[in-house]
């Protein structure tokens, strides 16, 4: 749904491509901020409002993706990537952008400036056990599998 204080004309999510993993959200700034937009300095985090709310169904949730031409081009991220929607969460909609340039960067009203994608979310149930089943790998950790750095 939309938020009462979101601009109407700022399309819904979208699917870029026929086979896009993604839809497209757009910044949808408060009132006072559409005109100018919101600049983020380097080093410097918004969360960034897309004047929705989300229904999601339970045992699924939204991640929320960096989108790769923003990263490129400006080094726009999203710190807790990929952030997770839960299907219980009915408030606001928002993107925690960060910027890792040496540039400011604006964000302006209606931008595309993530990626949403629904996946299934399953819940487990945790058991403590005395031991663990061997595997080939064992407890190899990171980097135990080869491959150049």
């Amino acid at each position: 749904m939309r938020l009462p204080d979101a601009d109407p004309a700022i399309p819904l999510p979208a699917y870029q491509t026929a086979a896009a993993a993604g839809a497209d959200l757009c910044a949808n700034l408060a009132a006072p901020d559409r005109a100018q937009g919101v600049t983020l300095a380097p080093l410097a985090r918004a969360l960034i409002p897309t004047g929705l709310a989300l229904a999601i169904p339970d045992g699924w949730e939204a991640q929320i993706r960096p989108r790769s031409g923003l990263a490129l081009r400006h080094g726009l991220t999203i710190p807790n990537s990929p952030g997770t929607i839960d299907s219980d969460y009915r408030g606001p909609l928002g993107v925690i952008l960060l910027n890792l340039g040496d540039a400011p960067v604006t964000i302006r009203h209606g931008d595309r400036i993530a990626q949403m994608v629904l996946a299934p979310a399953p819940q487990a149930r945790f058991h403590l056990v005395d031991a663990l089943e061997d595997t080939a790998r064992g407890q190899g950790g990171f980097g135990s599998t080869g491959g150049a750095a």
